[in-house]
């Protein structure tokens, strides 16, 4: 149940900034160029979107945060196992689970020295410059992403462990797709049924 809503919790946060971020430099581009319109310029001149830039950068950090992180549950980072599947299962076992825990180690010592930096970054009231957002909650994603990203990697090695299965990403899956095929087949399938066999 915890592991459910914790991917449905990544997938929403990565989605929404995403969406965020896309939506707002469009309207920001849309602006500066209504503005160069004499007709709409006195429309659109009052409007100041100098700090979306400033916070379209913010949002694709803390995506790209949580994106690795879903990456690793998922199996879609970039991989070269060539050589690992060359060996032979016992070897290839310690291999890959050597290569789960250097990532799941590397991760938490990047959160726990993210962590750090927000600690000492709290007291000095530090601030973005168009924002003016509190600069310790801008980087509190480079903790909260990694050991996100060092709990995915357990996650992935406890599984490989137990059934010496690695999650993989099929580039040619596109979710829903096969799921509405299945069912126009079967919906086919009634049809034909119920018509007695002919069309």
């Amino acid at each position: 149940m915890f592991l459910r809503i914790l991917d449905r919790l990544e997938e929403i946060i990565i989605a929404s900034l995403i969406a965020a971020a896309t939506l707002l430099i469009f309207v920001a581009v849309v602006q500066r160029y209504l503005i160069g319109v004499p007709f709409f310029y006195p429309y659109f001149y009052h409007f100041n979107l100098t700090w979306a830039q400033e916070l379209c950068i913010y949002m694709f950090v803390w995506m790209a945060k949580f994106g690795a992180a879903y990456g690793v549950r998922t199996g879609i980072h970039v991989g070269v196992d060539v050589i690992v599947n060359m060996l032979k299962p016992p070897a290839r076992k310690r291999v890959v689970m050597f290569g789960l825990m250097a990532g799941a180690f590397f991760t938490f010592v990047v959160g726990t020295m993210g962590a750090k930096f927000i600690i000492e970054l709290y007291p000095t009231d530090q601030v973005s410059p168009d924002l003016e957002m509190p600069r310790w909650i801008i980087f509190l994603c480079v903790p909260l992403g990694s050991y996100l990203m060092c709990f995915r990697f357990l996650q992935v090695a406890w599984k490989y462990l137990h059934t010496g299965e690695l999650p993989h990403h099929d580039p040619g899956h596109v979710e829903g797709v096969v799921e509405s095929a299945h069912a126009a087949k079967d919906l086919a399938a009634e049809e034909l049924a119920s018509n007695g066999g002919t069309r």
